[in-house]
């Protein structure tokens, strides 16, 4: 009898107000809630020590779950360029996070989130949270107050449904991986 492989995926909602994650055990291909839930940054003033935050809290999280992927909500395009940078820049220190520790990063749009999670790309954090419940067998009382969370968590279900038959975009298998292939 063939063994099922087990790997855990922890997600990542990246922010500077609220930082979402969002953990599953995925065993063969049944999936697993394991945990979600937010960092608040809000009383944080300095962008850089808000910085530190996301990543002493992305180890923790690495610490605490031992991933053995790291799935991440990449940036939107919108108006405001200033929000778009710290955007970029949490992002960014989360994915160091999971680098330095030699796991594997995939990176996807809101839009292919949303579409994986609810089949509609144009989906509101509502339709996606519910979706979730449903998907997962979540109670009402294990959805948070922030949607960062069930964002996070549906980052993580959704590199599971784009890994367990396709190869994600933009993944990276270690640091030496990442920086290789940004060279090019």
């Amino acid at each position: 009898m063939a063994q099922t492989t087990e790997k855990i995926v922890l997600g990542i909602d990246p922010g500077t107000m609220y930082m979402g994650y969002g953990v599953i055990r995925v065993l063969g291909q049944k999936i697993e809630y394991v945990d979600m839930g937010i960092l608040d940054l809000k009383k944080e003033k300095d962008i850089y020590l808000k910085l530190k935050k996301i990543y002493d809290f992305t180890i923790e999280l690495i610490k605490k779950y031992l991933p053995d992927e790291f799935a991440i909500e990449a940036q939107f395009f919108g108006k405001n360029v200033q929000s778009m940078l710290k955007l970029g820049r949490a992002q960014g220190v989360a994915i160091v996070a999971a680098l330095e520790r030699d796991i594997p990063v995939a990176e996807y749009a809101p839009l292919k989130i949303k579409q994986a999670i609810t089949g509609n790309g144009m989906a509101s954090k509502e339709q996606v949270s519910q979706m979730l419940k449903a998907l997962l067998k979540l109670k009402t009382e294990d959805l948070p107050e922030h949607l960062d969370a069930t964002d996070a968590l549906a980052a993580a279900v959704c590199h599971h449904f784009e890994t367990r038959t396709t190869v994600a975009t933009k993944k990276y298998s270690s640091w030496a991986d990442f920086e290789s292939k940004m060279k090019k």
